[in-house]
């Protein structure tokens, strides 16, 4: 799936990138993931966050499911209308599709209030060295990220390595993560805060 010679739209940009980690070898997959995850389990940021939110892998998302038996407040995000709202959710709890066929906790599984959150792991289909993250397109971690108390939380992207950009197309509402975390790494973009639990 080429790219157009002159400089690619987002949208062309996400159709490439897509294409091209949803014909990723199953075992390179799991296998980058695996590494992935071991730069987070290392990471000060990870290691003393209390409540962190992650999500269940769509399209070949890098996997974060061997993290799920942490001793972490873990939640997972929900679709509602233009919004995400997060749910409290540990390994075993219930999850169903959402329109997107995105796993996601149940409508009743309790929230988690955003003061409490230590450290978001953003899916990217891909980042720059700004942190400037191309997503699906839908705009809700923008939104949500743009918000108090949601803009002073620490981000990290996560994607594969050839997924990160030297620089990407942005608008003036996107907002940079503070890092990204692939499996050759953790980047940090700007200073990561105290976690909220500290």
């Amino acid at each position: 799936m080429p790219l157009s010679p002159s400089a690619p739209t987002k949208a062309e940009l996400r159709r490439h990138l897509l294409h091209q980690r949803q014909t990723l070898d199953p075992d390179r997959w799991l296998d980058r993931s695996h590494r992935l995850c071991q730069h987070l389990r290392r990471s000060p940021q990870f290691h003393h966050a209390q409540t962190v939110l992650g999500y269940w892998s769509f399209r070949h998302e890098p996997d974060l499911s061997s993290l799920w038996t942490l001793p972490k407040r873990w939640g997972l995000p929900r679709c509602v209308g233009p919004d995400l709202v997060w749910h409290r959710w540990s390994l075993g709890q219930p999850l169903t599709q959402d329109r997107y066929g995105i796993w996601s906790p149940e409508a009743t599984a309790p929230l988690l209030d955003p003061k409490t959150v230590d450290l978001v792991l953003v899916p990217c289909v891909a980042c720059d060295r700004q942190g400037y993250r191309l997503g699906y397109g839908g705009g809700f971690y923008d939104r949500l990220l743009s918000k108090a108390p949601w803009n002073q939380v620490v981000t990290l992207g996560i994607l594969f390595a050839d997924h990160l950009q030297d620089t990407l197309p942005h608008d003036p509402w996107d907002r940079p993560l503070t890092g990204v975390c692939t499996e050759a790494g953790i980047e940090w973009y700007q200073p990561p805060q105290q976690t909220a639990q500290e």
